[in-house]
């Protein structure tokens, strides 16, 4: 998660603009913080052209630490930082959109942001896909397993690139990591011990506004309930603070182990696979009239060579890698490591190296012009996200362990558990398929 001030993007200024033709032309699907966030991302690439905003809200306040954003405001940033081409006639402005929809139905789009709450990402998801239009989805993945199978088999099945916002798969630090620990630097790896987040953090500020209360105008109360259930409005619930309700995310064991998890999987050259057991889950609820999620957890997962990933939000915030030669740390700023030659060793010609990539966002572009596969594929985010769900799962069954099949995707012997792989969709929203 990117938090807090909005700043000028970078630009590509040793690039050439290219002709109207060759431009990636972009509609972006939620203009909260994370997606202005994602256009800041993308904008300073002289090769994108942001055509269409979407959100269910006009424009207010409510996202991080009480800013503004919605559609309207989208349009205005964007529009100034085009302002050049609109003074010229060169292009008539941002067009923006309330039901995502009618923003994929245009031809001239040819990719999107997803940044909407997680119980969204989904039908956006699956929707774009086979409206032909690449894809740049926020994490966490999916609000549930099952959305994220169908998810990516729709991916895979019309062959669009899809970058998942995990970018710390982009990150130096972490890169190094993956690289010390799956080319046996770190000798036989054991434990990899995962710091995440806990609490429920009020990044809004509405955190106090949780009663029942009349729906602001401008805000399309039903359209962002979408698939979830229906529920009376409170401003705690929505925009920024959505993701401490179940029924829209999985509280900061999704939020933050979409990323440590992620990378965790990745230095253990797990992508494609998972643990099979998930055990010593424990989770504690504080009472709250509106807010559900964990706000403290811990849990292990076993791999099928004997491999423990440990997760709680006691541990250090980052991941680290031990083995039976020595240990590596990482997190967003930093490397450290159990000894200076493993923090200053230079790989050489025989190592199988992590996937390299400086800029999340120009990665994709990047796999768009190029057609391949992005630093963050959509496949592996569903593989990393599987394990948060099947936590948050034991959490909320008081389950002390989950035995988990990666080949079949199935949960063995606890049917109740089973039942939480997939959540209903509410009428007239029809649950995605492949």
């Amino acid at each position: 998660m990117a938090g807090g001030t909005l700043v000028k993007p970078k630009v590509w200024s040793a690039e050439p603009i290219p002709s109207p033709s060759n431009r990636i032309n972009v509609g972006v699907i939620g203009t909260g913080n994370q997606g202005m966030n994602d256009i800041m991302g993308v904008i300073g690439d002289k090769r994108v052209k942001i055509l269409a905003v979407c959100d269910v809200n006009r424009r207010s306040r409510g996202y991080w630490a009480n800013a503004e954003g919605g559609r309207d405001y989208a349009k205005w940033w964007l529009d100034d930082e085009y302002k050049k081409e609109i003074r010229a006639g060169t292009f008539s402005g941002v067009d923006t959109y309330n039901d995502y929809r009618e923003l994929l139905a245009r031809d001239d789009i040819d990719a999107v942001l997803v940044c909407t709450p997680d119980h969204w990402h989904a039908l956006n998801v699956v929707d774009a896909a086979k409206a032909g239009k690449h894809i740049y989805g926020q994490k966490p993945l999916s609000l549930t397993v099952d959305e994220g199978r169908v998810m990516s088999d729709v991916v895979r099945k019309t062959g669009v690139v899809f970058q998942t916002g995990s970018q710390q798969r982009s990150s130096e630090y972490f890169r190094r990591a993956t690289n010390l620990a799956r080319n046996g630097y770190l000798g036989n790896i054991h434990t990899v011990k995962v710091g995440l987040l806990g609490g429920r953090r009020d990044y809004s500020r509405t955190g106090l506004f949780k009663a029942p209360a009349p729906i602001p105008e401008g805000f399309d109360y039903d359209m962002w309930l979408g698939p979830a259930p229906l529920a009376t409005y409170a401003p705690a619930r929505c925009l920024i603070n959505f993701r401490w309700i179940y029924d829209y995310s999985g509280g900061q064991v999704t939020d933050w182990g979409a990323h440590h998890v992620d990378c965790a999987q990745w230095g253990l050259g797990m992508d494609y696979s998972g643990p099979t057991e998930i055990r010593h889950i424990k989770g504690v609820f504080p009472p709250d009239p509106l807010w559900n999620t964990a706000t403290e957890f811990s849990f292990e997962c076993v791999y099928p060579d004997g491999t423990v990933m440990q997760v709680s939000d006691k541990e250090e915030f980052g991941v680290t890698f031990e083995g039976d030669a020595g240990w590596v740390f990482a997190d967003r700023s930093q490397n450290r490591a159990s000894s200076g030659e493993l923090m200053n060793l230079e790989f050489s010609d025989a190592d199988e190296l992590a996937y390299h990539s400086d800029d999340h966002y120009r990665n994709f572009i990047d796999c768009i012009v190029d057609g391949v596969e992005p630093a963050a594929p959509i496949e592996v985010a569903h593989r990393s996200t599987t394990i948060c769900h099947l936590a948050n799962i034991g959490m909320r069954l008081g389950r002390r362990s989950i035995q988990w099949n990666p080949e079949t995707e199935m949960i063995q012997g606890d049917a109740g558990a089973a039942d939480m792989l997939r959540q209903p969709y509410r009428s007239p929203w029809k649950y995605p398929t492949v």
